[in-house]
C-alpha cells in the first residue's frame, strides 16, 4: 500500500536508497529547497503506509505560450530499488500529467532520460512517449566531463490537438543548443 502526498522538507533526510541507483541525479540540498519553495504542488513522494519514502517526482511548468513551448517538465523521478515494478512511477507521472493538462493547461510534457535506462524508456514509451530528440553529452558519468547523450521524450497532451509538439526532431542537438535555442 502506497499513498503519494507533497514532498515537504523533513522528507530530505529520508531519501535512504531512494538516490542510490545509477540512473538518479542527485543534486544537493540547497536545489531541493530551490525546488520545493518555487514549486511546492509540483514536488510529490509515494510514501509506504508507515510514510517511508519509496520514490519522488520533481517537475515544474515552464516555456513560452505564445510559442505554444508551454509544457510540464520532469526534473527528476526515481523510485527505491526495493520498490521498483510496483506501478510508482506511473503513478508519479500521471500526477505530473494531470497537473500539466488540467491545472496548467501545458501542450506537452517533458523529460531527459539516459539511452542506457532501458526500463525507464519501455514505461515511458508505454505511456506514450516518444523520443522528441537526442541531446549530445548532456549527462556526467564521472562528475567532471558529460560524456552520455539524452533522449528528450515527450507526450502531447490534448491541448496540442494536432501533436505538433512532439514531431520528432531529425538531428541530434547539443547542450548549448538546448539552453541557447536559435529564434
Amino acid at each position: 500500500m502506497s499513498t503519494i502526498r507533497r514532498f515537504r522538507a523533513m522528507d530530505m533526510f529520508n531519501f535512504g536508497s531512494v538516490n542510490l541507483d545509477r540512473y538518479t541525479e542527485t543534486y544537493d540540498l540547497s536545489f531541493y529547497l530551490s525546488y520545493l519553495s518555487s514549486w511546492p504542488d509540483l514536488f510529490n513522494i509515494a510514501v509506504s503506509a508507515d510514510d517511508t519514502m519509496m520514490g519522488y517526482i520533481m517537475f515544474k511548468v515552464e516555456g513560452e505560450e505564445r510559442e505554444k513551448e508551454w509544457h510540464g517538465h520532469v526534473t527528476a523521478l526515481t523510485v527505491a530499488p526495493e520498490c521498483r515494478r510496483l506501478g510508482l512511477g506511473r503513478g508519479l507521472m500521471q500526477v505530473l500529467e494531470d497537473a500539466s493538462e488540467k491545472i496548467h493547461n501545458c501542450y506537452f510534457v517533458d523529460l531527459f532520460v539516459r539511452p542506457s535506462n532501458k526500463v525507464a524508456i519501455a514505461m515511458y514509451e508505454g505511456m506514450g512517449y516518444i523520443v522528441y530528440r537526442e541531446v549530445i553529452d548532456y549527462y556526467m558519468t564521472d562528475g567532471i566531463m558529460p560524456t552520455e547523450r539524452a533522449f528528450d521524450m515527450r507526450k502531447a497532451l490534448a491541448r496540442d490537438v494536432h501533436k505538433k509538439s512532439v514531431v520528432p526532431l531529425k538531428r541530434p542537438i547539443t547542450v548549448d543548443e538546448l539552453f541557447n535555442p536559435r529564434r
